[in-house]
């Protein structure tokens, strides 16, 4: 045989893993001040490529992705890749002072993964103090080539990004509320795409405009940017189909409204009226919170987009519709809404639950106090506290260098202990009336887990400060939601009600206002993972953990070596 035969048949022979491995996607993130007006506001605040929101990362299943990320600003900055696996790939997961220190002024990285067993929509943004008010944007992600959706083909898919304006530096503002103890100021606006929308003061000329065509079918990407605010949307007289949460399919449902929170995705499919000689219509599409809390105040605002029909014609002479959206405190609305979700299931898109736990956490999630460090008194719930948040009672103290590093060398004392409580070290009626003490107790401690052990975590509001709904994100992993209910978890009833068939699959969920969810997942991949709230305020104040995952015996089962351009602290 020639040399030149064998060669191609070898070729050919690789070929099928050529295809299966996808292509390589480059993007340069240069971190820049520009200078935007919102609400006759104008202010310098930190993008990428100079855009707000920043750049859309279009890209397959399969395929790696190669971010270099430079940072021309006078803060740290890193990028989370939110949602996606990164398997074996921690070291690009982006949480500042977890999975590595953070770029420094004048400084790059680059960011290197692959999209696995993923496909819908994710987005990216800063993962280091309340720099993602700005910097944030969509990660689309198709099928591989030449496979379909599992739902009629859209006609054109439109991401649609939900974020929060203020009118000074969101880092300003998280600076004072820890140096005073006190709730945060709020935002000024929410905002679709950047824009504040025709509601708020001098804003109509910001407002985003979605131009559809008579009967058309479209996929929109609906993503909560928001640093604080879970946020109900809703496009007037039209029904939107759920067809995928954080890049996983579901059984498609009908809605007329959707319940966004902060770190969660959702693709609808939206179909156009037909251009049946009806009067034209200018239909109002609106996003206002879901908030469940006491603690401090929230933006009541409304933030509206217009859909318009081409041709457009002057809207001004038409009739303006709006939709009706869910009062802001409506629990029985998110609990019916979270219920609907329910994985695809299929033989293509298979739901592997966890049917054994190996490993059952019982965590609290919720506020707490830490008593006032001056004797000029703090803005806490009394003059002596300030606020914090905590699981199950830990606050979180952020280390000083990450704490990828740290177990990769093996080099682990005074960076962080393994000895995160299991359950409450102090058990009480999580739902009922608050202890008498609720301070916090503090540390830097982690759940230590070995190679593709299967867990369950119980996730458990408590009424402490008041009840909440916390949008609780893990990284590095998509669980399984298996149940839900209000108030207080019981483990002798609960469990026989677990959905082990077709659990939705996500990556962030809303722990219930009084209530609780338990989430399965296996520990599959090799690292150090983040778990957090993603309401940024209870972030700041220490409702966050992380899980160390051991490696596994094989190759392919191991986490990668360092990248040589790896930020130091």
């Amino acid at each position: 045989m020639g040399a030149h035969r064998l060669a191609l048949l070898v070729f050919l022979a690789t070929l099928p893993q050529l295809l299966l491995a996808g292509t390589t996607r480059y993007y340069t993130f240069n971190v820049t001040m520009q200078k935007v007006t919102r609400l006759c506001t104008t202010r310098a605040i930190p993008t990428v490529n100079g855009k707000f929101p920043g750049p859309k990362i279009v890209t397959r299943e399969g395929d790696r992705v190669v971010v270099k990320v430079v940072n021309n600003v006078k803060h740290n900055v890193t990028i989370h890749w939110h949602g996606v696996r990164q398997l074996r790939t921690g070291w690009s997961d982006g949480p500042a002072y977890i999975t590595q220190c953070p770029i420094q002024t004048g400084q790059s990285y680059v960011y290197n993964f692959t999209i696995t067993a993923q496909r819908g929509t994710l987005f990216w943004h800063a993962h280091v103090s309340w720099m993602r008010a700005t910097l944030y944007g969509p990660i689309i992600i198709l099928p591989k080539s030449g496979v379909p959706f599992p739902f009629p083909k859209p006609y054109k898919d439109v991401p649609v990004v939900f974020g929060e304006w203020f009118n000074t530096d969101p880092e300003a503002i998280i600076a004072q509320a820890l140096q005073t103890g006190g709730g945060p100021n709020v935002s000024e606006a929410y905002t679709i795409n950047g824009l504040p929308g025709p509601l708020y003061n001098c804003s109509t000329k910001d407002t985003f405009k979605l131009k559809v065509q008579p009967g058309k079918l479209y996929l929109l990407r609906l993503i909560n940017a928001a640093l604080n605010d879970e946020l109900f949307f809703s496009i007037a007289n039209h029904t939107l189909t759920v067809v995928d949460v954080d890049a996983a399919y579901v059984k498609p449902f009908d809605t007329d409204v959707v319940l966004v929170t902060p770190g969660q995705t959702t693709n609808v499919l939206l179909l156009a009226k037909p251009d049946d000689g009806s009067p034209a219509a200018t239909h109002l599409m609106l996003a206002r919170p879901y908030a469940t809390g006491r603690v401090g105040t929230y933006d009541n605002t409304t933030v509206a987009a217009i859909l318009e029909y081409a041709p457009a014609g002057h809207i001004k002479s038409r009739p303006l519709l709006w939709p009706t959206l869910p009062v802001f405190n409506d629990t029985a609305f998110a609990a019916n809404y979270s219920a609907k979700l329910r994985s695809l299931a299929s033989p293509d898109y298979p739901a592997r639950v966890p049917a054994r736990v190996d490993r059952p956490f019982f965590f609290t999630v919720g506020l707490g106090t830490t008593p006032c460090p001056t004797y000029q008194g703090c803005n806490g719930p009394t003059n002596d506290t300030m606020f914090s948040a905590s699981m199950n009672n830990v606050s979180f103290n952020m280390p000083t260098t990450a704490l990828l590093k740290a177990h990769y060398d093996g080099n682990t004392a005074g960076v962080y202990t393994s000895d995160f409580p299991a359950t409450p070290t102090e058990p009480f009626n999580y739902t009922g009336t608050p202890p008498n003490n609720t301070n916090v107790a503090n540390g830097t401690k982690v759940v230590v887990l070995p190679y593709n052990t299967s867990v369950e975590v119980v996730l458990q509001d408590t009424s402490i400060q008041g009840a909440e709904s916390h949008p609780l994100h893990l990284h590095g992993f998509d669980f399984f939601v298996v149940g839900q209910g209000g108030g207080n978890y019981d483990p002798s009833s609960h469990p026989a009600g677990f959905n082990l068939l077709d659990p939705v699959q996500r990556n962030t969920v809303g722990v219930p206002a009084g209530g609780w969810v338990a989430i399965r997942f296996f520990a599959d991949n090799p690292g150090v993972w983040f778990m957090h709230c993603h309401l940024e305020v209870h972030t700041s104040w220490g409702l966050k953990m992380a899980l160390v995952v051991n490696d596994g015996p094989l190759p392919d089962q191991k986490l990668m070596p360092p990248p040589s351009d790896l930020p130091v602290c």
